[in-house]
Order: C-alpha cells, then sequence, then structure tokens
C-alpha cells in the first residue's frame, strides 16, 4: 500500500510542477508580445542665415600658350638648287630682306628664248602695221587701193599685236618666276628654323622639299592663347584685364588685354579660344611658352550668394536645407562661380528666406528643428 502511495504523489507533483513551468511560460510570452511604442524623431538646432543677393566678382586660374605673333615657313617656289644663304637661326631680319638665292639654268634657257620670241614678234608687228599705215593713206585717194586689202591689212596687223602681247606675257611670266629664285622675308622677325644647306635641292612644299627652308616668327608682339570654359565666357569681353606668369620668370608679372575672341565653342573641349596681345620688346617671352593666366570675372547682376558649407552635393542631388515653420525643407539648386568661401546658387529660392548654414543629408527634409540661431553671413 505504501508503495501504490507513493507512486500516486509523484504523479501529482509531476503534474503539478508542469501546470507550473506552462504559466511562467504563458506570461514571459505574453510580456514579449506587448508591442513597443515608436519613438519620435528628435527635433535637432539649427543654425540659419538669411538669404540674400551679392555682386559675386571672382578670377579663375587656367593654363595659356604664346605663340608668334605672325609665323610663316618659307619655301622655294620652283625646283631649284640652293646658291646662297644669308642668315641663319637666331638671326633677325627686316622686310623684304634677302634671305636666300637658288639657281635654276633651265629657267634662265626658257628666260633667253622668251626674249628671242618677243623681240621676233615685235619685228613682225612692226612690218604689218607699217603695211597697214600705207595701204591706208594711199586709200585715201578714190580708186588707188581696194576695201578688201584694208581689211586684210588691219586683221593682220591686230593678229600681230596679239601676238606681240602673248609673247610680252610669257616673258613677264618666266622673269617672274624667276624672281622667286629669291627667298626675302615677307615681314620683320627672327629666324627659328633653317632645314637646308648650300647645294641642297628644293621645291614646293611636298614636291622637292619636305621641310621649309626657313621658319620665321614675329617675337616682339606675341598672342597669348587660352581656352575659357563654356561656363565662364559670358563674363569674357575684349576689354578684360588680365595677368599672367611663366616658369621662366616666376618673380615677374605680364599684363594684356583681351583682343580677340573665336565666337563659338571648341567642338571637343567645349570652350572659347580667346588671344591676347603681348608686347615683347626685350624678347624675355619666347614663344611656345606655357603661362599661368588669372582672368577676372567681374559682377554684372546680384545673385544669391551662401557659404559653401550650406551647400549639399549629395551623389543624387544638389540642394540648400531651407527652414520654415521650425521644418527642414530641401530646395534643389544650381551652382554658379565661386570664391574661397562662398558660392553663387540658382533655384526656387526668395530674398530673405532662412536657410541651414551648415547643410548636410543627416537634417532630413521634413525634420523637425528644435532651436534656430540666426547667423549673420
Amino acid at each position: 500500500m505504501n508503495l501504490i502511495k507513493n507512486k500516486y504523489a509523484s504523479i501529482v507533483y509531476f503534474l503539478l510542477a508542469a501546470l507550473t513551468i506552462g504559466q511562467l511560460y504563458s506570461c514571459s510570452s505574453s510580456a514579449n508580445n506587448i508591442p513597443e511604442e515608436k519613438a519620435e524623431p528628435q527635433a535637432v538646432p539649427v543654425k540659419i542665415f538669411s538669404l540674400k543677393k551679392e555682386k559675386l566678382a571672382s578670377a579663375i586660374q587656367i593654363p595659356g600658350e604664346l605663340i608668334a605673333y605672325q609665323q610663316v615657313d618659307l619655301y622655294a617656289k620652283v625646283n631649284s638648287f640652293v646658291k646662297k644663304l644669308y642668315v641663319d637661326v637666331g638671326s633677325e631680319v627686316s622686310t623684304g630682306q634677302l634671305l636666300a638665292t637658288m639657281e635654276a639654268p633651265e629657267l634662265s634657257a626658257q628666260l633667253d628664248a622668251a626674249a628671242s620670241r618677243l623681240k621676233s614678234q615685235e619685228a613682225v608687228y612692226v612690218a604689218s602695221k607699217a603695211n597697214y599705215d600705207r595701204l591706208y593713206e594711199t586709200s585715201q585717194t578714190p580708186g588707188t587701193v581696194s576695201q578688201n586689202d584694208i581689211d586684210q591689212a588691219m586683221a593682220k596687223r591686230n593678229s600681230d599685236l596679239a601676238q606681240l602681247d602673248a609673247a610680252k606675257s610669257a616673258y613677264k611670266e618666266i622673269a617672274d618666276t624667276k624672281k622667286y629664285l629669291e627667298i626675302r622675308a615677307p615681314f620683320g622677325g627672327v629666324i627659328s628654323s633653317r632645314n637646308i644647306n648650300p647645294g641642297a635641292y628644293v621645291g614646293p612644299s611636298g614636291k622637292g622639299s619636305e621641310f621649309p627652308i626657313f621658319t620665321l616668327q614675329q617675337q616682339k608682339k606675341l598672342r597669348l592663347v587660352i581656352s575659357v570654359p563654356e561656363a565662364y565666357t559670358s563674363f569674357v569681353n575684349d576689354k578684360v584685364n588680365i595677368s599672367f606668369s611663366v616658369k621662366a620668370l616666376p618673380e615677374k608679372k605680364f599684363t594684356g588685354i583681351v583682343k580677340r575672341l573665336a565666337g563659338a565653342l571648341d567642338n571637343k573641349l567645349r570652350s572659347e579660344r580667346i588671344e591676347i596681345d603681348v608686347s615683347n620688346e626685350d624678347k624675355k617671352l619666347l614663344p611656345g611658352m606655357v603661362a599661368e593666366v588669372n582672368i577676372p570675372l567681374p559682377a554684372s547682376d546680384s545673385t544669391f550668394v551662401i557659404p559653401k558649407t550650406a551647400l549639399v552635393n549629395s551623389t543624387e542631388r544638389l540642394f540648400v536645407i531651407r527652414v520654415t515653420n521650425s521644418k527642414a525643407k530641401w530646395i534643389d539648386v544650381k551652382k554658379g562661380r565661386e570664391i574661397t568661401d562662398k558660392v553663387e546658387i540658382y533655384g526656387n529660392l526668395s530674398e530673405g528666406d532662412s536657410l541651414a548654414t551648415t547643410g548636410s543629408e543627416e537634417l532630413r527634409n521634413g525634420s523637425s528643428i528644435s532651436e534656430v540661431t540666426i547667423v549673420k553671413q
């Protein structure tokens, strides 16, 4: 009997223990299923400033190249041989100065033949003219000379005159061609290269000469050539003063005035070619030098100007944060010129709008502003 009682007592104890564990698990599950209250976003303090318009004057630094004001490659006009050179690399020459002489014996022979034909034709014309004049004088007496004879004599005289004019033109052509055996400077400048020696066979480009005889440059006046990016072309005109420096003379600043604008953009670089005339009487500047050019960009109109810190440049958009009724709102803008700590912006904004001084993507669009601190620009 005692054994049976002990057995029943063990079963009851096990059931009570299981019931207790079930109740505890049920309470724990109920507690875990209680929904958590969603935390409201905390309002953040923001420093703001009042948007206003200003005239932003800035400048850009771009590279430029100095080139000769005038440059020409001099070739021989006719196939010939170099007879004598009168200048060399570095020689300073004046307009019309003789630089080299050539020789072409066949031209001399052609000129002599043309002179002979000219003299012969002159004699023929003189004879035909004299014959016509005699017939005409005789025809003044009625019935002495027929009109047909006079007409034929006139035709012969006119034909011989035309032949004489042709002979003169042929002679002049060969004489002018022979003048090309002298190479003269088309303008004053400096010989920057020489590619031949006496005795060399020369001729027109591609027909006897691969390289020019001389390269002549005008160096007392240079052109500074720059390419202005599209975004800045509206600020540059033909009266802008610029300054520049070169590596060879780092301690010296040079100046110039914009003289020529291309008026069109380069298809590859999307920039406008601009030229500045530079006086170079002392020839310290050399064609081919690279210059660092400073171009001022004066302000023509007032625009919205903000601190650079207020402009947010995310991967998707460019915007500023406007604060209205303690709420932050992202406003898309476009960027204009910029200087050290300020930048121009264009967008759906009005003068007097309150913008966050320090913009950030962490200040979400529509978030609440707990405290506003006004900052003077």
